[in-house]
């Protein structure tokens, strides 16, 4: 069984990637929808999340607001750093069960690992390759105001916080360049997955 870690900055189009090759025939687990996951009331994260950062950020349902977690996040000195602290462990803790179980169901079968802050959150070590997206930043910034609908400044201020495509590239076992057409794409992911299916 080969884990590959897929990665990318913004608009880069990793989540099309990882659709690709769960098309192939890979077992795709998103690490955004586990950290969905890891925000449900009666979780580790949950109580862990409430208990740093005040009952206040609970919505009326009892679940997290957030929004409102967001603006205490980014509103305090070392906010971020608490909060991916405690979410960060238990979204890889997730993604290792399924992978754990994926060895188990079907040992012969690849499985990717999606997750935007792979790098940022030291889970090379989870995965066998890392493959990372990479766009030219001013195409990224066209894809993300069409995609998101929001301003060109905001993108800036997201990419700008990213790691850059060089820093991604230095810890890459594989780079996907995404730059070009979608069958320029498609024909780079076959020749790539060729090698580990």
């Amino acid at each position: 069984m080969t884990i590959i870690g897929l990665t990318g900055g913004i608009a880069s189009g990793k989540s099309t990637v990882a659709e690709i090759t769960g098309q192939r025939g890979a077992y795709v687990i998103d690490a955004d929808k586990l950290g969905h996951a890891a925000y449900e009331p009666g979780t580790r994260a949950f109580s862990a999340v409430v208990e740093e950062f005040g009952d206040e950020i609970l919505a009326e349902d009892g679940s997290i607001d957030r929004k409102v977690l967001g603006s205490k996040v980014f509103g305090s000195e070392g906010g971020l750093d608490r909060l991916t602290g405690i979410v960060w462990p238990e979204i890889r803790a997730m993604a290792e069960e399924e992978i754990s179980t994926q060895k188990i169901e079907d040992p012969n079968r690849t499985v990717v690992l999606e997750a935007a802050v792979l790098l940022e959150a030291g889970w090379e070590d989870v995965v066998d390759e890392v493959w990372v997206v990479v766009i030219d930043p001013e195409v990224a910034i066209e894809r993300a105001m069409k995609r998101d609908g929001v301003e060109r400044e905001a993108i800036e201020a997201r990419l700008a916080a990213q790691l850059s495509n060089a820093e991604r590239e230095a810890k890459a076992d594989v780079i996907i360049d995404n730059s070009g057409s979608e069958e320029e794409l498609l024909a780079e992911i076959d020749k790539k997955w060729r090698s580990v299916s």
